[in-house]
């Protein structure tokens, strides 16, 4: 398992689980970062980790990627 924040730029991966407080776990669960769905890294920019999830495109934190925790492989 690794952080989303560790992930290389094109990455497709799977969310596993996301840590942190019941808001936080709430709020990432609201943009789409549940478990079992894919995940892209776009790009990053300024600290922030753009992925595409659930056919959108979501600007998170660095922070907040660190609590998306995914699978090693695929």
């Amino acid at each position: 398992m690794m952080p989303l924040s560790l992930a290389d730029t094109g990455e497709e991966k799977t969310i596993l689980k996301v840590v942190g407080s019941s808001e936080v776990r709430k709020h990432l669960e609201t943009l789409g970062f549940v478990c079992g769905c894919p995940v892209r890294i776009v790009n990053t920019f300024g600290g922030n980790i753009i992925v595409n999830i659930k056919d959108t495109r979501v600007a998170i934190s660095r922070e907040m990627a660190q609590k998306i925790m995914l699978s090693d492989h695929g």
